[in-house]
């Protein structure tokens, strides 16, 4: 098992605050942001992690993460102790696009992909390593949110399993007037070896780009796919410059990828 961290994009949504930086390494309470979701990829049995970042900023990624052994400012005490490989990429392609990257450096392996500012207050570990030895599918992990037309979410049939993943009901995917679930798909998730194949296969989306939506519903049509619920909350820190305070304290109060 492999880690893919997606940690690149423009985020125009936070303003100046990117205008020339990486908006993972802004500070997300004590932490830059990316050193969240390397912490819970090595939480979930992850010890190789690629990457991946947008060239106008890839030197400050390096500078600050180096090989993956990151240590608390001013000690030796460890933090974060990973393998680390990087990857540019160079024009905006989508999620499936960065996945897509991997091959190479996966070797067959499982891989765990997760978005580079999504921070959880759990780790997802025990479901991680749970799929790594018992699934030949994949796994997504959701949460219920309260507008769930800005959102992918997921359809489940009547045995319980998921069928479909619907993007922005009745804006993007018109297969739907409205979402037929509240439970968001969050980003995080775990893919098997087959991955790459279907990569390959996929059309761009209307916006150009390979989406990892397509890739989940593939594995619903085949039935390999499941889905864990996320337990406590869960944010994606590039939404505006005020909400990266608001998780700052909310990793205050409880923690992160506990």
């Amino acid at each position: 098992m492999k880690g893919v961290v997606c940690a690149g994009g423009s985020a125009t949504r936070l303003g100046e605050l990117t205008r020339v930086a990486n908006k993972h390494l802004l500070p997300v309470g004590r932490w830059p942001m990316i050193y969240y979701p390397l912490q819970l990829l090595e939480r979930g049995g992850v010890e190789s992690v690629l990457v991946v970042t947008g060239k106008g900023h890839a030197g400050q990624m390096i500078d600050l993460l180096g090989d993956g052994r990151l240590t608390e400012r001013g000690t030796d005490a460890p933090l974060i102790s990973l393998d680390l490989t990087y990857k540019v990429q160079t024009q905006p392609g989508g999620i499936a696009q960065v996945v897509g990257m991997a091959r190479d450096f996966a070797q067959g392996e499982k891989l765990v992909v997760v978005l580079g500012d999504n921070i959880f207050e759990q780790s997802q570990a025990d479901a991680i390593r749970s799929w790594a030895t018992g699934s030949d599918g994949a796994l997504i992990f959701v949460k219920e949110v309260p507008d769930p037309e800005n959102f992918g979410v997921v359809v489940y049939g009547d045995d319980g399993r998921v069928t479909d993943i619907v993007e922005k009901a009745g804006i993007v995917d018109t297969r739907y007037d409205s979402p037929p679930s509240n439970e968001a798909v969050v980003g995080l998730y775990c893919f098997p070896p087959d991955v790459f194949d279907l990569i390959v296969t996929l059309e761009p989306s209307s916006r150009g780009e390979l989406e990892v939506t397509d890739v989940n519903r593939h594995y619903a049509s085949e039935g390999r796919l499941d889905v864990v619920r996320v337990e406590g909350w869960w944010e994606d820190a590039g939404k505006h410059w005020q909400h990266l305070a608001e998780i700052g304290r909310l990793i205050e109060e409880t923690g992160a990828n506990t």
